[in-house]
C-alpha cells in the first residue's frame, strides 16, 4: 500500500498554458485562492508559497527537476516543519488535442496526507476550470477554505 496521493486530470488546453499556471506567480493567484508560487524554477532553486508575495510564506521546498513544460518534481514542507517534507511530481503531457496533468505527492506523513488530499482536488480542479473557461473556482470559499487543514495545497 503506498501513501501517495495521485491525481490525473485533462484539460483542454496546451502543456505551455498548464506549466505557467503551475509556475508563474500572477498565473497561479487567479485560480489557487490568491496565493502563488515564486521561484526562478531551476533545478536547486528554492520555492515558495505564499498570498503576499512571500512575505507569509505558507510552503517551501526545492526544485529537484524542471523540464519545462512536461515535469516539474518539488519538495514540499511547512516552514514550521521542515521534517515533514514530502514531493510532489507535476508531468504534463499531450493526450489526444489535450493536456493530460498528473500529480504525484509522495513521502507522505499522515498529517501531510489529510491535509492535502483535501487541498489538491480543490486547486487543480480551479486550474482546470480557469484554464478552460478563464474563471477559477473560488476555494477559499468551499467549506473550510483550501488553507484551513495543516499541510494542505494552499
Amino acid at each position: 500500500m503506498t501513501n501517495d496521493f495521485i491525481y490525473t486530470t485533462y484539460i483542454k488546453t496546451t502543456p505551455e498554458k498548464v506549466w505557467a499556471a503551475i509556475t508563474n506567480p500572477e498565473f497561479a493567484r487567479q485560480y489557487w485562492g490568491n496565493h502563488t508560487n515564486i521561484s526562478d524554477w531551476k533545478k536547486g532553486s528554492e520555492w515558495k508559497h505564499s498570498p503576499d508575495e512571500g512575505k507569509n510564506i505558507k510552503m517551501i521546498g526545492k526544485v529537484l527537476e524542471s523540464t519545462p513544460p512536461k515535469r516539474l518534481v518539488i519538495t514540499w514542507a511547512s516552514p514550521d516543519n521542515r521534517a515533514d517534507e514530502s514531493q510532489v511530481a507535476f508531468d504534463i503531457a499531450m493526450v489526444e488535442g489535450m493536456v493530460r496533468l498528473d500529480v504525484v505527492h509522495s513521502k507522505l506523513s499522515a498529517d501531510m496526507a489529510k491535509g492535502i488530499s483535501f487541498g489538491w482536488p480543490l486547486v487543480l480542479s480551479s486550474m482546470k476550470s480557469f484554464l478552460e473557461t478563464g474563471k477559477a473556482i473560488d476555494i477559499m470559499a468551499i467549506k473550510g477554505g483550501c488553507g484551513s487543514a495543516k499541510g494542505q495545497a494552499a
